[in-house]
């Protein structure tokens, strides 16, 4: 009897573990938000429900393209400088004096992303450089290129064409980049789970040479996850710049720290091969919720980066323990 007591016991515990592990951070996300509710009732507002959505969207391209990189044990440090270079780059084709079509310089600035995305999936998957190293040299390199294009000059008077893409709405209601997001996340989706390739990325992180004897091409995925990334936090720059309506050398500035906040927050681990894309989007919308919160209760932003820091840091407690 003692024995079955104690097998009960540890089968309630683990289904515990199970239960903060799977919806820790969504029961966080309702909390989260019924308290600010009760405190500032206009924080369901339509309008501000859909500026927490366009936030949403300019985050979730880089936590997505993070999610992918995690889930195969790396990490991608340079999506911030990514998403500034890729901005700047854009903005520069954008100028109303270029005459140019919005087209080309979204394109351009895809080119960069993917440029700097390629770059670290051969410094990691084939010159063997760690993901950290690796990703916190392209984030140089990445700044350095802003930099030099315009001597870390903003570029102003952008196309009319071009900034709709950040400031412009469907129908007047929907947000061009909830919009874009939308998409990039149903496609995410589908490759992930209903794909080989999103199988074989969970594969590699969860065990690169168990993957490699089973046929898998560790290196070509890795290196993927990399460019896709790349190219994710490409975008967010793109709309980002479309949206502030000049290209600016800080824009991507932080936005890494927040992009493996939501990850590690959704339930992605470090360590690769354990993770979920609606884990990622929860994550998300619990740091977009609770700096918006913040900022209607008039919190000032250097303490909103201390509260953050200890919303990381729990979450990655809370994975620690579920695993143990």
């Amino acid at each position: 009897m003692k024995n079955t007591g104690e097998m009960s016991a540890s089968m309630k515990a683990q289904a515990r573990k199970n239960f903060i592990s799977k919806y820790g951070s969504l029961v966080a996300l309702v909390v989260l938000c019924i308290i600010i509710t009760i405190i500032k009732p206009r924080f369901i507002s339509p309008l501000n429900i859909r500026n927490v959505l366009r936030l949403a969207s300019i985050n979730g391209l880089l936590a997505i393209g993070m999610t992918f990189v995690c889930l195969t044990g790396g990490i991608d440090l340079s999506v911030g400088a990514v998403m500034g270079c890729a901005g700047m780059y854009s903005a520069y084709f954008a100028q109303a004096s270029m005459n140019m079509p919005w087209i080309v310089a979204v394109l351009v600035g895809l080119l960069m992303g993917f440029a700097v995305g390629l770059f670290n999936g051969i410094c990691i998957a084939y010159l063997k450089v760690p993901a950290f190293v690796g990703t916190l040299g392209s984030m140089s390199v990445a700044k350095g290129l802003t930099y030099i294009l315009t001597n870390a000059k903003p570029i102003p008077n952008l196309s009319e064409s071009f900034k709709a893409i950040g400031g412009g709405m469907i129908f007047n209601v929907i947000p061009i980049p909830i919009i874009v997001f939308t998409i990039i996340l149903i496609g995410c989706f589908l490759l992930m789970y209903k794909t080989r390739y999103g199988r074989y990325v969970i594969a590699v992180g969860g065990n690169a040479k168990a993957a490699r004897v089973s046929g898998i091409d560790v290196k070509k995925i890795t290196a993927s996850v990399y460019i896709l990334s790349g190219i994710l936090a490409a975008l967010a720059g793109i709309i980002t710049t479309a949206r502030v309506t000049s290209g600016v050398t800080n824009t991507g500035d932080g936005y890494e720290t927040d992009a493996i906040a939501m990850v590690v927050i959704g339930g992605t681990s470090l360590a690769g091969g354990k993770g979920r894309l609606w884990g990622t989007i929860v994550g998300i919308l619990l740091m977009v919720c609770l700096s918006n919160g913040l900022d209607m209760l008039g919190v000032s932003a250097y303490y909103q980066m201390i509260v953050k820091g200890f919303v990381v840091i729990a979450a990655v407690m809370m994975d620690g323990l579920s695993s143990d």
